[in-house]
């Protein structure tokens, strides 16, 4: 009984705190907001809609679900004041005729949680038992929850979405989104369920799993996607990184998981690695390049 009243109580003040959240405001398109989202997998988040201009809801949109909701839109309501400003991008190269109007799902993170939400679970039973204990203490890891945040994604955001805004069904119409470790969990969704998301954009990802360079986390990665990537046939990926700041510690490992993805068949027009000299690992520096990726999942003329 005193866990049941510890685990309400706990959900009660997340969603008491988020209701102060303001609304992020955008250049171009309009934002929804679903207030609190409860799930039975995860805590509550808000999750806020970007609906490109021209929004009309006789259409059917591809959509992509992005990670870290709180830094995709407005700058001013971000904790470090910088965001993807992805309204404004996605905005302009839809105006421009370059990417087919989509519906945007920014989820908020957990916080404290995002990295036991985001470091792919499946991967670090190929960790060694100690190395794990050290690395979930490193990082402040109660528990690993990236499969409880992808069955929410998958059993209740997804049936959500399509509930209230025409969105197609498919899975070359649902993609995924994100960076650092929001990278890391996007590549692990589409593993773990290639029958529901197609595409993935994974911008900085987070090979390292902590904060400095080290082989033991990459290599659990590598070894899970080593046979887990699905069929490049029907699944399409952007990887990218920069070369400043924590993205320093990416290249050698994104070259190394390029090997690895060409020859699971993902060439030409169903893979993209991009490297960013003089990038930093920055919501602004994302931002700076985001029309890349967007061009990649859905552009008119995918190359």
């Amino acid at each position: 009984m005193r866990r049941l009243l510890t685990a309400l109580f706990l959900q009660w003040m997340t969603v008491t705190a988020l209701a102060a959240d303001p609304l992020p405001s955008v250049i171009s398109g309009s934002i929804e907001r679903i207030e609190s989202l409860s799930s039975q997998h995860v805590s509550a988040r808000h999750i806020d809609v970007w609906l490109p201009p021209g929004f009309d809801r006789n259409h059917q949109y591809p959509v992509i679900y992005m990670h870290d909701g709180q830094a995709l839109f407005d700058p001013a309501v971000n904790w470090n004041k910088q965001a993807w400003q992805i309204d404004r991008v996605a905005g302009q190269l839809i105006q421009d005729g370059q990417i087919e109007p989509a519906i945007i799902v920014g989820i908020w993170n957990a916080g404290a949680l995002r990295p036991a939400e985001y470091l792919p679970q499946q991967a670090m039973q190929f960790l060694p038992q100690a190395l794990r204990q050290s690395l979930m203490q490193t990082r402040g890891l109660p528990e690993l929850m990236a499969d409880r945040y992808l069955k929410f994604l998958v059993e209740e955001l997804k049936p959500e979405i399509e509930r209230r805004y025409p969105v197609r069904k498919d899975a070359a119409s649902t993609m995924l989104m994100g960076s650092s470790m929001g990278g890391l969990i996007s590549l692990y969704a589409m593993s773990e369920y290639p029958q529901v998301f197609g595409a993935a954009a994974c911008l900085s990802t987070h090979w390292v799993g902590i904060f400095e360079q080290n082989a033991s986390v990459p290599l659990a990665l590598f070894r899970y996607w080593s046979g887990k990537l699905p069929d490049a046939a029907t699944h399409r990926l952007y990887m990218d990184y920069g070369t400043e700041t924590l993205d320093a510690l990416y290249p050698v490992h994104q070259q190394f998981f390029d090997v690895l993805a060409k020859e699971k068949g993902y060439t030409g027009e169903r893979y993209l690695s991009r490297a960013f000299p003089g990038a930093a690992h920055t919501e602004t520096d994302w931002s700076v390049r985001l029309s890349v990726p967007l061009r990649f999942l859905l552009g008119k003329q995918k190359s």
